[in-house]
């Protein structure tokens, strides 16, 4: 690399604040915004376009218009620039009319022709205007067959050779799709279909971990838990581990910042934590009619089973009434419908719980500010961010020990600053918060856990700087 910058390219369906759905969004906003701030690194992000605000609230150029074949069908293919730099790297959005020009990344009936028709786009844009990264930075499955593409599709020779880095941010989802759809793809070596196939389709992850120079998961205790349990993957990720690596994701500070953070009523530091915290956590009660004086715990995520938001209404239930309404609970998120019904009829029988249906950004930092416990019984947790801002704010997590939240939060009773469970069950989540009234009615000991959480440093430097080293060895 001597005499010009690495360059990277991060390919992702999300980004932060441009388009987001959960975890993936943030890293991505994240991550090459920190990778630039290293000598000799030049990092950018590609993403689908998409109907959104931010698209809308700044200036685009269109720096490239040309066409792909995707099967039978010509699409054409417009990829445009963010002019100001506004994220702290260079934005590029593939806009393809009819599939990568829609309100929201996820959700539709052809997402395949989506994910096939943004890849495609994408190195056909570098081959086309003869643009060599250093590193292809691929992030989930919406982009895993790029490493194939790359070394195996005729039409990207140009390309052959760049190395490409993969990132398994959930390996829950891992696209996977008929043999038929091999007649949508650029034309490739037929030989080589086995680098698509997982037992007789096409799996767009298990052909990144494949076909990648290296991949990554977002903890290494994620990754140790994949050689075990992968969704069938488990014999491929053992075959691969030589060029497997587990890499904690890092937090955005500028971002979650409680001292600087535009979105709270009262900003604050670990000086005055505690007095703010709670001039922060009566307005957020008075909004929702819930008691401030009262311990709150809080939920903020998508209600699905790997999150454990199955467990939320019993534990809503049953919290509640054994401790005769000493507690306040406040859920905010969507997701299955069950769920959400349930929790409505729990939010009109009692008055210490609060929902909030959706995914609301302003809300999330409000409770973060506010709550006293953070709740994530996850059954799958491949990092988990929603622990980093919680400490960052002050407020301890309770998890299970599973993924990413087995690397970054450890229990009061081995030295920690969180609360700890092992198994997904509600009778275990309502022990733990049980032994969270007792922290939370010793005022010292709470305080010096408020203190500990927000002098851990999850910045992404760190982070950062290994995913720097990876690239160049």
């Amino acid at each position: 690399m001597t005499g010009k910058n690495m360059t990277v390219f991060h390919i992702s369906t999300e980004c932060y604040p441009v388009a987001k759905v959960g975890g993936l969004a943030d890293v991505v906003g994240a991550l090459p915004k920190y990778q630039n701030k290293i000598k000799g690194i030049d990092a950018k992000v590609v993403m689908p376009w998409y109907n959104k605000s931010f698209v809308h609230n700044h200036e685009f150029d269109i720096i490239f218009d040309g066409f792909i074949h995707q099967g039978p069908n010509m699409l054409q293919v417009q990829v445009l620039k963010e002019k100001s730099d506004a994220l702290g790297f260079e934005l590029y959005m593939v806009r393809i009319p009819g599939l990568l020009d829609r309100d929201n990344p996820y959700g539709y009936q052809d997402e395949n022709f989506q994910f096939i028709g943004f890849q495609h786009g994408v190195l056909h844009w570098l081959s086309a205007m003869q643009i060599r990264p250093d590193v292809l930075h691929c992030h989930d499955y919406h982009t895993g067959l790029i490493p194939f593409m790359v070394e195996h599709c005729w039409e990207f020779s140009f390309l052959k050779g760049v190395k490409t880095v993969a990132t398994i941010h959930n390996g829950e989802y891992q696209g996977m799709m008929s043999w038929e759809m091999a007649n949508y793809l650029p034309s490739f070596d037929r030989y080589k279909w086995g680098l698509l196939d997982w037992e007789g389709l096409i799996n767009p992850l298990a052909s990144m971990i494949k076909c990648s120079h290296a991949f990554t998961t977002v903890s290494q205790g994620y990754m140790e838990e994949l050689f075990i349990s992968f969704r069938g993957l488990e014999s491929l990720v053992r075959e691969e581990f030589g060029k497997a690596y587990g890499i904690i994701n890092g937090i955005d500070t500028e971002v979650w910042n409680p001292e600087t953070d535009p979105m709270l009523d009262f900003n604050f530091n670990s000086k005055n934590a505690v007095a703010l915290k709670k001039k922060n956590k009566e307005k957020l009660c008075k909004e929702y009619g819930l008691r401030p004086e009262l311990p709150l715990f809080a939920f903020i995520g998508r209600f699905a089973t790997e999150k454990g938001a199955d467990f939320l209404p019993d534990v809503v239930w049953r919290s509640i009434t054994q401790t005769h309404g000493a507690l306040n609970l406040m859920i905010l998120g969507s997701g299955n419908a069950y769920i959400e019904n349930k929790l409505k009829e729990y939010d009109y029988i009692y008055s210490n719980f609060a929902l909030d249906l959706g995914y609301k950004e302003h809300l999330s930092h409000k409770i973060y500010a506010s709550a006293d416990f953070l709740l994530m019984p996850s059954r799958v947790e491949p990092c988990g961010l929603n622990q980093m801002y919680s400490m960052r704010y002050g407020t301890v997590p309770i998890v299970r020990y599973t993924g990413g939240l087995r690397d970054t939060v450890n229990d009061i009773s081995t030295g920690g600053a969180g609360l700890n469970f092992t198994f997904p069950a509600v009778d275990d989540i309502l022990h733990t918060m049980n032994r969270a009234l007792m922290i939370y009615n010793q005022k010292g000991a709470m305080k010096n856990l408020i203190h500990a959480n927000m002098n851990f440093d999850f910045a992404w430097e760190t982070s950062a700087e290994k995913y720097i080293n990876l690239y160049k060895n």
